[in-house]
């Protein structure tokens, strides 16, 4: 459902709050080399989160990226909304046209239904788990965001 660049978005995030905290900077050469992402791949990527403030960039020989705000406020849906957008949450999910207008007294698409309660299942969920809580859970384990 999530696109390779919004997966890549959120394993940098995480990476960067594992590893580069009290300010500190990493890299992009060291992030593009420890999650095996292409560098200017991830530097598209890590630009657009940091002119959305969800990251810190410094330019120069000891610059690189870091969290623009704490953990604990970096939303999964803060990262999907930036990479991704909303489509998955507004439009129907078999590209019937009827599901996203709703004004045209047509039928929704014939998973309208059953896939609404599942969008907000997953709305629910990139709303409320931060890369925070992330964090807390994978300690030890950061084998998850290497590859």
């Amino acid at each position: 459902m999530l696109s390779n660049t919004c997966k890549y978005a959120i394993r940098s995030v995480i990476y960067l709050a594992l590893h580069a905290q009290d300010g500190k900077k990493i890299g992009i050469k060291k992030i593009s080399e420890d999650l095996d992402i292409p560098t200017p791949f991830l530097g598209k990527i890590l630009q657009s989160l940091a002119r959305q403030k969800l990251l810190s960039s410094t330019k120069g020989p000891h610059g690189g990226f870091g969290l623009g705000k704490d953990p604990m406020e970096i939303s999964l849906m803060n990262i999907v909304e930036i990479v991704d957008g909303l489509d998955m949450f507004e439009n129907c999910l078999i590209g019937m046209r009827p599901c996203k207008t709703d004004t045209n007294n047509q039928a929704p698409c014939p998973v309208h239904g059953q896939f609404g309660g599942i969008r907000q299942q997953l709305y629910d969920l990139f709303n409320d788990r931060t890369v925070g809580k992330l964090i807390t859970e994978i300690e030890g384990t950061e084998e998850y965001i290497s590859l």
